[in-house]
């Protein structure tokens, strides 16, 4: 397993393409919008390192027998899924931020199972091919990201149907030794602290579509690859001088690129599907369910931080004790442990698969998933309504910082004593940077739609219900005979 610094140092390695706010990154590593995003990754290596930590953020390798990051882990039991959310709350509490290797993870255990079943239908050898390029991945502790969504372009028409044919990631030329990509992955998180990237294709797909119906892995430095980092809310804070207090969360932060295919090599070894567009389902539903398990996870982390800093901010306003206050926070911790029940509950009811290792319960991951679209809004907007208007209303640092202004403001919006009004701004400037600045976009925005939208788990929890079985159960239980 690597360390921090040598995970650092092998990233800086990689020559990658990446444009933040319309410039070329020449060192992504100190890059002060994208250094953040890189130490919560980095927190992923530092605390497989640590004893305390080792039961969770390690685990022992299915394909060589060795010790190794359990982002890289394919699951074998029940408690390895278990493992898994406990693992992710435990970074969401310390990063209080998308720390990113989820992706990755969940794509090589939807990955590992679907080639099997291919393989047996259609006699290919992607599985082989994938289970030698992963013990690669979990020899050298590689941080893969994961690539699933497409552009889409006209969401009422297929892949094939679209007026402009890269709308969807496809093959345009397929060589003995490999193939040619084109195409864009939108929203991918971690991508520009990736090693690898693993594309998987976004929709279930039709023979009409097979030249979609493609998944691989290669390096996020292979040539055709062009990265644009994507924007969030407040992110030119950390381009100020001596920026602090008013980012909120200074140390720790997530990331997302629009990702560029233009005409990438492929080898044969790194394909995992061409064509087997009746597999495509699959991958997708397996990948999803995976990822929306994951969400019981790093959301409930990420909220005990917010619930934390509310609890801070209503001590320091000195309202603490107010019955209201007090039953709000309930409120915030009863929705936080509801979301993590879910993900737990959907891994404990997880099956062995064909292919040997552990899937989820799918209907239990997307009810825990269509809660994330919901729960944390909620938390979100009981942390503003006890946190109070001076959170979107602070003065600035540099205010604060300029010896004519600070006596003004350290004696008006000082709260109660005992307690630096730099300690209660620092407090609220957590909060609005996990509510509404760029943390929001790991916390808030993307329980809305990462893992695939509200209606997308909708349609998944319609299909496996099993309305049918209820209904005959009431008919049991009210005396209506069979056939009525």
């Amino acid at each position: 397993m690597m360390k921090r610094d040598e995970y650092v140092k092998s990233l800086k390695e990689k020559n990658m393409d990446v444009y933040v706010m319309g410039e070329k990154v020449e060192d992504t590593i100190t890059h002060p919008i994208i250094e953040p995003s890189l130490n919560s990754v980095g927190m992923t290596y530092e605390m497989a390192q640590e004893e305390e930590y080792e039961e969770l953020m390690t685990a022992t390798s299915s394909l060589t027998g060795k010790k190794i990051n359990r982002f890289t882990h394919i699951h074998q039991s029940t408690d390895d899924l278990i493992k898994k959310v406990k693992m992710q709350r435990l970074l969401g509490q310390k990063t209080a931020s998308c720390f990113q290797r989820c992706v990755g993870m969940d794509a090589a255990n939807a990955m590992f199972s679907t080639t099997f079943e291919c393989d047996q239908a259609h006699g290919t050898n992607y599985h082989e091919r994938f289970t030698k390029y992963w013990e690669m991945v979990q020899e050298n502790d590689w941080v893969v990201d994961g690539a699933m969504t497409d552009p889409k372009g006209d969401r009422g028409k297929s892949p094939s149907q679209q007026s402009d044919p890269d709308m969807y990631l496809r093959v345009v030329e397929r060589r003995e030794d490999g193939i040619v990509v084109r195409g864009a992955k939108a929203h991918q998180t971690g991508m520009v602290n990736s090693h690898e990237v693993m594309v998987m294709p976004t929709v279930a797909m039709k023979e009409a579509d097979k030249d979609y119906a493609v998944a691989f892995s290669i390096s996020v430095d292979t040539p055709g690859i062009l990265m644009i980092y994507g924007r969030q809310s407040c992110d030119t804070r950390k381009l100020e001088p001596n920026a602090d207090i008013d980012l909120g969360n200074k140390q720790f932060g997530g990331h997302e690129a629009l990702v560029v295919f233009e005409d990438v090599f492929v080898p044969n070894e790194r394909i995992f599907m061409d064509g087997e567009y009746d597999f495509s389902g699959m991958l997708v539903e397996r990948f999803a369910s995976y990822h929306r398990q994951s969400y019981g996870g790093c959301k409930c982390g990420v909220g005990d931080v917010l619930i934390g800093a509310t609890a801070l901010s209503a001590e320091y306003n000195g309202v603490a004790k107010a019955s209201h206050i007090k039953d709000k926070i309930i409120e915030m911790n009863h929705l936080n442990e509801t979301l993590y029940s879910c993900g737990i509950a959907c891994s404990c009811q997880g099956k062995k698969t064909a292919s040997g290792n552990y899937y989820v319960d799918t209907l239990l991951a997307n009810v825990c998933k269509q809660n994330v679209t919901r729960f944390p809004y909620e938390i979100s907007r009981l942390a503003e309504d006890i946190a109070g208007g001076l959170m979107v209303t602070l003065p600035s640092q540099l205010d604060f910082d300029n010896p004519e202004l600070r006596p003004y403001i350290d004696k008006y919006l000082k709260g109660i004593d005992g307690v630096s009004t730099e300690d209660r701004m620092r407090i609220l400037r957590l909060i609005e940077n996990m509510t509404l600045g760029a943390a929001a976009v790991g916390y808030r925005t993307e329980s809305m739609h990462g893992a695939g939208s509200p209606q997308a788990q909708r349609v998944m929890i319609a299909r496996q219900a099993n309305v049918e079985h209820k209904k005959e159960c009431a008919k049991k239980i009210a005396g209506i005979k069979e056939g009525s």
